[in-house]
């Protein structure tokens, strides 16, 4: 039996995956997580096979989560569905440690077929994501992202500022304190060269950290 975690921050895409998993039987949905902390959570109590895992969630984003779950969990496998189709989503994905990489609009019965695929430690692109396009784009980027200038703490920081979390809530989240937080954000705005809370939302919206609602 193939166990799966879900997360995802719709309830209804949460709940058409599940009906459409579990009508398997060779797969069981074991937890299911509103937002990428939880789901980094539920893999540490729960140990699944294989984690669905949408990329815009609030306070964690998948990347990140992902990124997470391969560093504790690594034989855990993460499958992303995602409505992102750009390489800069695809390869921060597959560099996180994704095994695979599947668009929500063209799901369905894929889905089925990329639990079983990663599961099995092979690697799933979808059917509309040109493999070719994502060789290209590996291949030829040492061109970094801004992004990989910054530690996985400041990301963390990144995306909460972003979603408009103050110093202490962000601190509360990330169990520091809120001083810590402002020399994280401080020394991360200084690495990205940017002087200004909207510059830095912009900048986090543009690199597919958050998204506006």
């Amino acid at each position: 039996m193939i166990r799966v975690i879900l997360a995802d921050d719709h309830a209804v895409v949460r709940d058409g995956l599940r009906v459409l998993l579990e009508a398997q039987s060779d797969l069981e949905v074991v937890g299911a997580a509103a937002n990428g902390r939880q789901a980094v959570r539920l893999v540490h109590d729960l140990h699944p096979d294989v984690v669905v895992m949408d990329i815009a969630m609030p306070e964690l984003n998948g990347i990140e989560a992902t990124q997470q779950i391969h560093d504790a969990s690594p034989s855990t496998q993460v499958l992303v569905l995602s409505m992102h189709s750009t390489t800069e989503h695809i390869f921060r994905a597959l560099q996180a440690g994704a095994r695979g990489y599947l668009l929500k609009d063209s799901a369905g019965a894929e889905v089925v077929d990329a639990v079983r695929v990663v599961n099995a430690g092979r690697r799933y692109l979808g059917q509309k994501i040109a493999s070719t396009v994502v060789d290209d784009y590996i291949s030829e980027r040492r061109r970094a992202s801004p992004l990989d200038s910054l530690s996985p703490r400041e990301r963390q920081i990144l995306q909460l500022v972003a979603e408009g979390k103050s110093s202490a809530e962000a601190a509360a989240t990330l169990f520091l304190s809120p001083k810590t937080v402002d020399t994280y954000r401080s020394r991360m705005m200084q690495k990205l060269d940017i002087d200004d809370l909207p510059s830095l939302v912009k900048f986090a919206i543009q690199h597919g950290v958050t998204q506006l609602d």
